[in-house]
């Protein structure tokens, strides 16, 4: 019996939002794309995120220009996959001295385009649902943006599939890649280029080359949280632990001080890998993270005193009063102290990319721009 194989110019194994970067890049150039996933719908780390397209702060280099232009297409393609972009902006609360010195130092970087450095009281007048009683400066960006990570996945694959013509197959597993011949647990297909994104799943096809770059796997602790009395926030927020912990603030001189006086007042958080992001929902509940542990197989079990500390620094920075949690949840993705991504070539026709920084919203569509301009 004849077996009919169906023939794509672009399969993509995984439907993160690696994948789905790469098959709009695809549609893009005016392939026929198909997107393979084991799921049957998106259950991992693209879903349990902030939803915070983050370009301040972004490592310099690849990483910042990856991330503006990611903006540009979340800009580009929110309004016509009815994604909501909930709010924008990023309010940096410099709560030290030495925060302030990061800060103004940053303010001197070619990344601090467009970007204002502001006194608490400038601040306040703008944001008052900051707390700011004894901060040292806050650096407002108007770069950033904020979806429903939930939402806005489910939203774009529907949107892909309708309105671009990308096929997709849920609840298939890819079980071997010999580019053009792809075999999946439902048969198989033909594809004249592969992108596998295999996300948190290493040790499967093209595990001996993905171990060349001494991956581990990244726990975090997020939450929701609902205020007693409602608040508004004017954009996401981080505050100093962000400062020493995201590379685009932590690479300048300024930050040795800020670090030296955080391993001292806070050293839980730093052993922990606490830095707050907040950000605000439709509902006006507040996303709230996160937490980074790292292990080659991280357990599943979130711990009560990260995740108090997480509030804590909270309150320290949004004058939230009181409120309840209702929702808590893990994230995981892999992560390389070498690389915020990688792209492995295991032959001409087949590309292996991962997002290594957990920076997949912020910069998975110029990372994909990449991958093809260079193929």
């Amino acid at each position: 019996m004849k077996i009919d194989v169906q023939r794509y110019d672009l399969l993509v194994v995984g439907a993160g939002i690696v994948g789905l970067a790469h098959a709009l890049e695809g549609v893009k150039r005016g392939l026929k794309v198909c997107v393979v996933e084991a799921n049957t719908r998106p259950v991992g780390a693209s879903i349990r995120n902030f939803g915070f397209i983050t370009v301040t702060g972004q490592a310099a280099g690849d990483t910042h220009r990856r991330a503006q232009r990611t903006r540009d297409v979340w800009d580009d393609i929110a309004p016509q996959a009815g994604i909501d972009v909930i709010h924008r902006g990023l309010w940096m609360i410099g709560q030290r001295p030495e925060a302030h010195d990061v800060l103004t130092e940053f303010m001197h970087t070619d990344m601090a385009a467009g970007c204002e450095l502001l006194t608490p009281q400038a601040a306040a007048m703008r944001a008052p649902s900051l707390q700011l009683n004894s901060a040292a400066a806050v650096l407002y960006s108007p770069h950033e943006r904020r979806v429903e990570s939930r939402d806005a996945i489910p939203k774009l694959i529907s949107w892909l599939a309708s309105a671009m013509g990308v096929s997709f197959r849920f609840g298939e597993t890819v079980l071997d890649i010999s580019t053009p011949e792809v075999v999946t647990s439902r048969g198989q297909i033909r594809a004249e280029r592969v992108v596998y994104c295999p996300g948190t799943f290493l040790r499967s096809l093209f595990a001996d080359r993905i171990d060349t770059y001494q991956l581990t796997m990244c726990r975090l602790q997020m939450l929701r949280v609902m205020p007693d009395t409602p608040l508004t926030l004017p954009g996401a927020v981080m505050s100093d632990l962000s400062l020493v912990r995201y590379a685009g603030y932590a690479a300048l001189p300024a930050a040795a001080a800020l670090r030296s006086r955080l391993i001292a007042e806070e050293p839980q958080a730093l052993e922990d890998g606490i830095h707050l992001i907040a950000v605000q929902s439709t509902d006006g509940s507040l996303v709230v993270g996160d937490s980074h542990h790292y292990d080659a197989t991280p357990e599943p079990f979130a711990s009560a005193a990260v995740e108090e500390n997480i509030l804590r620094h909270l309150s320290l920075s949004v004058a939230i009063g009181g409120y309840k949690v209702t929702e808590r949840w893990v994230g995981e993705y892999p992560s390389s102290s070498e690389h915020t991504a990688v792209i492995d070539c295991p032959d001409a026709a087949t590309r292996v990319v991962l997002v290594t920084s957990g920076t997949g919203a912020s910069t998975a569509f110029g990372l994909a721009q990449d991958v093809f301009s260079d193929w």
